[in-house]
């Protein structure tokens, strides 16, 4: 009705005959029906089963980027887990009379054979290098830095290379 009169068709509109009040809206003919909550959720819950999961597994071609991604969450929460254990335990080994101190971790360490502690260094230090280098790799990318598709991908070679050469220095001091 307020589209009839701001347009100014009712002059026309009355002039053809048809009525005003039969371009109202009518009633549509679908029918609906209640249903309850236990309903709705079984619905709903059906519809999810025939979902995909996640269209990037399926759709997209792994990327440096994805991997870099993966890897540097695991690296971070590897890196925070074993702090956490190493300070935890240095400090509730004295209250459970467990000999845990420099001296005797020193101690522990000077007793290995060369390949343990080649090993040892080399699980410590590659996460160590490959997240402080991703972490400069994302402070760069905050100042607006190497943000291209090909950047990118350069720059995910260039920590996985860094991460390398850096653990290989770190396992030879």
């Amino acid at each position: 009705m307020l589209a009839v009169r701001a347009v100014g068709l009712r002059p026309a509109i009355r002039a053809s005959g048809i009525s005003v009040m039969a371009l109202r809206a009518t009633s549509r003919g679908v029918k609906t029906e209640s249903i309850t909550t236990t309903d709705q959720r079984s619905i709903l819950d059906k519809q999810r089963l025939n979902r995909p999961s996640s269209p990037h597994m399926t759709i997209y071609e792994p990327q440096i980027t994805w991997y870099g991604s993966i890897a540097h969450r695991i690296t971070g929460v590897g890196l925070s887990v074993g702090m956490y254990a190493f300070f935890l335990s240095y400090l509730a080994a004295p209250v459970a009379g467990i000999p845990f101190d420099s001296s005797a971790v020193v101690e522990l360490v000077h007793g290995l054979p060369e390949w343990a502690k080649v090993a040892g260094k080399t699980v410590f230090a590659f996460p160590f290098a490959y997240h402080s280098l991703n972490g400069v790799r994302h402070l760069t990318w905050d100042s607006t830095k190497l943000l291209s598709n090909a950047a990118v991908t350069r720059s995910g070679y260039a920590v996985i290379a860094g991460a390398i050469i850096s653990t290989a220095a770190l396992v030879m001091m």
